[in-house]
């Protein structure tokens, strides 16, 4: 795995993440309150995970984290300024 091949996946993760971000807030908002974010949006992370391994590769999805590190950097840290009882 070269160190394109990293940034690219990189790249597509975060892609894929924004994309989630972007089309759920009300979703998210929820989960955050009910502490329930992950069944809110297991739909829609696995079918943007299979995306994600459709572009980049099983086996690059399965030597790195970077597309659950692209779910946390996209969807929970911008949220964390938030009041939420989770946190």
């Amino acid at each position: 795995m070269t160190e394109e091949d990293k940034a690219r996946a990189i790249r597509v993760a975060r892609t894929i993440a924004s994309d989630i971000a972007q089309y759920n807030e009300d979703k998210i908002l929820k989960g955050l309150q009910q502490d329930t974010l992950f069944q809110l949006l297991e739909d829609q992370i696995e079918e943007g995970r299979e995306f994600y391994r459709s572009r980049v590769g099983t086996e690059l999805d399965a030597a790195t984290n970077y597309f659950d590190r692209a779910i946390v950097d996209m969807i929970l840290k911008p949220r964390g300024h938030l009041k939420m009882p989770i946190w």
